[in-house]
């Protein structure tokens, strides 16, 4: 559907998430790595000391990552009063995805009901938010009015349970992923919502992060590897450029009402915030209750921050994101 042009700006109108039941504890995780990885020593409270993980949400085997992402779509709708056939284009956007042909977003439409062109975004933690960045665009150049961002992620599956002291430096990380649906309706607006972005790269720090497909690089290394200092290290630059980019905008995060910021541990937020010179109380804190989120992360903080009354309408709010590769965004919206 060919948007009014009098509705020259796009505004995110919704945000829904879903939880699975299931918590497995950081206690339960490091037990189940003793069993399976009797060669590595694993001290008690290893993943708390490390991450700051506590416990982190996952979903019941049968489940699977357009199921999680359908729930919430059903939930945005129900929410926005709105049929199936008033959504004009649905993006996938995610870490995980049930299938690598065809696009997962045909999955979910056929679900929910949807009959909307769809595809995928994929840029590993940073999809949503590059999803965001596409709708954005669409809706500004006219060429739809209402969009949907749908996001599964089933990363507990990623963990990898067989270590030795050799890869336990590469694997540990895998075991701080958590599972859950999001989705967010960005609609055409006459008052501005989304308002300004930036997005950067390192791409020469890919290596740093990677999950290989065993169909297509069968020679790469099974599993999800972290090599968790070199990532971070990755990422050195693109947050001062990020800093930069929100001075030329005359913004300073602390005077805003919220922070929505990609949380793969604690420690990484805290590092963060010390090196924006953040205030620690602006961020949601999810990860030591959830693990890590991957692309679902920024929409579960806006979901808390709707529920804390902290997100309101015409609430500032700046969303930071970081993903293996690497690659950084950071988009300033208005509620």
């Amino acid at each position: 559907m060919v948007s009014d042009r009098r509705s020259a700006y796009s505004r995110i109108t919704q945000v829904a998430v879903h939880l699975p039941d299931g918590r497995q504890s950081a206690r339960a995780i490091e037990d189940r790595l003793r069993e399976h990885s009797p060669g590595v020593r694993v001290p008690v409270g290893l993943l708390s000391r490390l991450y700051g993980l506590e416990e982190r949400v996952v979903a019941a085997d049968g489940d699977v990552p357009s199921g999680l992402a359908c729930h919430a779509v059903s939930r945005v709708l129900a929410q926005a009063c709105l049929e199936p056939g008033e959504v004009d284009l649905l993006m996938f956007a995610a870490v995980s995805a049930d299938v690598q042909e065809p696009a997962n977003a045909h999955i979910v439409a056929a679900r929910t009901g949807l009959s909307c062109p769809v595809f995928d975004v994929s840029n590993a933690c940073n999809s949503v938010l590059n999803a965001l960045e596409v709708a954005d665009a669409f809706i500004r150049a006219g060429r739809y009015r209402r969009i949907l961002i749908a996001c599964g992620e089933t990363l507990s599956r990623l963990s990898r349970w067989s270590l030795t002291p050799t890869t336990l430096r590469t694997g540990l990380a895998s075991l701080t992923g958590g599972d859950m649906g999001a989705a967010l309706l960005v609609e055409a607006s006459p008052r501005p919502g989304i308002i300004a972005q930036t997005f950067m790269a390192n791409s020469a720090g890919w290596p740093a992060a990677t999950l290989f497909n065993p169909h297509h690089a069968p020679s790469g290394p099974s599993g999800l590897h972290i090599d968790s200092e070199k990532l971070l290290a990755s990422f050195l630059g693109i947050d001062t450029r990020a800093a930069q980019w929100l001075k030329e905008q005359h913004t300073d995060p602390n005077e805003l009402g919220l922070i929505c910021l990609h949380q793969p541990s604690v420690p990484f937020v805290r590092t963060f915030c010390e090196r924006l010179s953040i205030q620690p109380d602006t961020v949601v804190p999810t990860f030591h209750r959830t693990g890590n989120m991957g692309a679902a992360t920024l929409p579960l903080q806006l979901a808390h921050a709707a529920d804390q009354g902290r997100l309101r309408p015409g609430t500032q709010v700046v969303l930071f994101g970081m993903a293996s590769g690497a690659s950084g965004g950071v988009m300033l919206i208005s509620w």
